[in-house]
């Protein structure tokens, strides 16, 4: 663990990988906003970031990160054999071990993280649509699935607070 922050190394690795490939904290809060700004008149930025925060906390999380941001890295650099290599490259439609690897992530927080889950993937607000962009020649088949999934998780955590004190309570 780091003495300073409390993160073990393995936190620290996935939060600096999500920033490496282009994710901020923020860019995951304002999915968080995205879904749940409808339910809770008094949403506030920051408590979207704290929630995001707390998922990231997770080793549940954390591993899905690295093992995720690790593959579209190799994909990225060619170094998958093939099929494999061309079902990450076209994030074939027929191919759901990335969601399989979210999955693990909406879990965390029980059932209504399937349905923000599913929503999110299928409207692709805010940085889901960068990250869904072929076009940028970045791989980031099992990245934005992880990316909604963290978002989604945070969702369900903010849902699952009953009061204002609740928002903060850690788990």
């Amino acid at each position: 663990m780091d003495k300073n922050t409390n993160q073990s190394e393995l936190e620290i690795k996935a939060r600096e990988w999500l920033t490496e490939r282009g994710v901020t904290l923020h860019d995951i809060a304002e999915l968080v906003y995205f879904l749940q700004s409808k339910y809770h008149d008094d949403l506030k930025m920051e408590d979207c970031l704290y929630n995001v925060d707390r998922v990231l906390t997770k080793r549940e999380v954390q591993n899905a990160i690295l093992t995720g941001i690790q593959l579209d890295k190799l994909a990225e650099k060619k170094m998958l054999e093939q099929p494999l290599q061309k079902t990450i490259d076209t994030d074939e439609s027929l191919y759901g071990i990335d969601e399989v690897i979210a999955f693990s992530i909406v879990n965390v927080y029980g059932s209504i993280g399937f349905t923000n889950y599913g929503y999110i993937d299928k409207e692709k607000p805010g940085i889901l649509e960068r990250l869904n962009d072929k076009s940028t020649g970045e791989c980031h088949t099992f990245l934005d699935d992880i990316v909604g999934a963290i978002a989604a998780a945070a969702s369900s955590r903010l849902a699952h607070a009953t009061g204002d004190n609740d928002l903060f309570l850690d788990d």
